[in-house]
């Protein structure tokens, strides 16, 4: 039986096993692990959810310190709505003299026509005590400075962002080391909207 195969069958578990889930993916290589987070519908991130509880992730985690400013750390996203489910999220430390206690970034849609009317969904990130999630990706806030290689800095009143990202918080909690599981928040109001993450070495 594929890796692929055993979480998928994990998945059906009313209840599911997030150590086990996080163990099989950490086996993976890279491409199965793409294979395997494009095989997760939203049923089964939203359990991936709740089985995350407690799972903290940090900021420094995510991207370590010694990477240095504005070195683009990609992850590849896998969301829970009907269409356009394939992304990434683009992450980076803030430049020399930024902040130290938060991360910049931004959503790569890899559908052109629809990225130049979304925009690039920029954020900032930052470690979080909420009950939600341990990190807050914050659509309300945008980062001063990128990477040479991102798109053009927009704030999320641009083009039609103002309906995808403008006012929203992600969180996030670990199902393992490579592996983390989102959920969208616009004011208190906790959305079903889920999204899964694959740290890209």
């Amino acid at each position: 039986m594929s890796r692929l195969t055993e979480i998928q069958e994990l998945l059906k578990a009313n209840r599911v096993d997030r150590g086990a889930v996080g163990k099989l993916f950490e086996e993976a290589g890279p491409g199965e692990r793409i294979e395997i987070l494009e095989s997760i519908d939203g049923r089964a991130q939203a359990k991936l959810w709740k089985a995350a509880a407690g799972g903290p992730v940090t900021i420094e985690e995510m991207v370590p310190r010694e990477l240095g400013p504005l070195v683009p750390v990609v992850f590849h996203g896998k969301n829970s709505l009907p269409a356009f489910t394939r992304f990434q999220k683009c992450f980076c430390r803030p430049s020399q003299d930024g902040p130290t206690d938060q991360l910049w970034g931004y959503n790569y849609q890899p559908t052109r026509w629809l990225a130049s009317l979304t925009g690039p969904g920029y954020f900032v990130a930052y470690d979080s005590s909420s009950p939600v999630g341990s990190v807050a990706v914050d659509y309300r806030r945008i980062p001063t400075e990128r990477p040479s290689s991102w798109p053009e800095l927009h704030d999320n009143r641009y083009r039609l962002s103002r309906f995808i990202f403008n006012g929203m918080i992600d969180y996030m909690r670990r199902i393992s080391e490579h592996l983390l599981i989102g959920r969208a928040t616009r004011g208190e109001k906790q959305l079903d909207n889920y999204f899964l993450l694959s740290r890209e070495d």
